[in-house]
């Protein structure tokens, strides 16, 4: 095994590279050849490959580069992809990284459509896995007691704030109380005086632990609310402070939107919410459809 023992690259490579040595012995001949493209090939590229293109890099396939992220303790490639992605995005600018991402894709059309949908696929499945049953479950429940005597606050700021919104609105559509907020600072104060005793509180933030998380989970035990956390990286941090934790991996390249599991999630939510009140939900569509088609006749006056 030829593995270099430099400490550059960040945590993630560093972890990457003790696991390959430590799990040497135990790998079959193309596990070792994916191993060892894993650890020499420039994390750059590593983060841009598709599974299919490791294989190839390697010369071994698509399932041998799935298997031996799995020997290696990687739930996939999208969780290797996510280390490797915090210390790269650390070090790296933003304008570079983005030279980087063209540079990738090229201007092949079909390419492109391929990189895009092939990222949107791996975090979807990623999102799928990480997300237990009994998760999804508390988190439904505590909706749905919201939706029965309560409001339901919807927390997204920046590129969260486009899943917090969907979410606000769509919940409205099959007739619960719901809002979004989306304010920082000073002027979160406001909005958090309106949080009461059953409510409901869904915090959309992938990464980073902000001083408003803190602040919106204190208030809503104090009130008696609960909470819910739809995230990539923070479950550990404020687990102990929420009620339920979702799992939404965030992009490693950039190419896909940072909100698009997010939104998935939001979607099973509120599919979940709308089979537990087939008749409230049916009710408020036809009333949304009856004052749309008052709004178009109005219009044409």
């Amino acid at each position: 095994m030829n593995i270099s023992e430099e400490s550059g690259g960040g945590a993630g490579l560093a972890r990457l590279r003790a696991t390959v040595r430590e799990k040497w012995d135990s790998l079959s001949a193309s596990e070792r050849a994916v191993a060892q493209h894993l650890v020499t090939a420039p994390v750059e590229s590593l983060l841009f490959a598709s599974a299919q293109e490791l294989g190839s890099a390697s010369g071994t396939s698509n399932a041998s580069v799935v298997r031996t992220l799995q020997r290696l303790d990687y739930a996939g490639l999208p969780a290797l992809k996510r280390e490797l992605a915090s210390d790269f995005t650390s070090s790296v600018a933003p304008e570079v990284r983005l030279q980087q991402r063209i540079a990738h894709v090229g201007r092949d059309l079909d390419g492109i459509w391929g990189e895009v949908f092939d990222e949107a696929q791996e975090r979807i499945e990623h999102a799928r896995r990480l997300t237990p049953g009994d998760a999804l479950r508390d988190a439904v429940g505590i909706l749905a007691e919201a939706a029965e005597s309560g409001e339901i606050h919807c927390y997204g700021v920046a590129a969260s704030e486009l899943a917090a919104r969907h979410l606000a609105l769509a919940l409205g559509r099959i007739g619960c109380r719901a809002r979004h907020l989306g304010e920082t600072g000073f002027a979160l104060a406001d909005p958090l005086l309106r949080l009461r005793q059953g409510d409901a509180v869904v915090i959309f933030q992938p990464g980073r632990a902000l001083a408003e998380l803190t602040v919106i989970t204190e208030r809503a035990r104090s009130v008696g609310a609960r909470v819910i956390l739809v995230t990539d990286e923070l479950a550990e941090l404020y687990g102990p402070s929420v009620d339920a934790v979702l799992t939404a991996p965030h992009t490693p390249t950039g190419i896909t939107t940072e909100a698009l599991t997010a939104l998935v999630v939001a979607d099973a939510l509120l599919l979940a919410l709308t089979a537990l009140d087939e008749t409230r939900a049916v009710e408020t569509s036809h009333q949304l459809t009856a004052l749309r088609e008052q709004l178009l006749k109005t219009k044409r006056k």
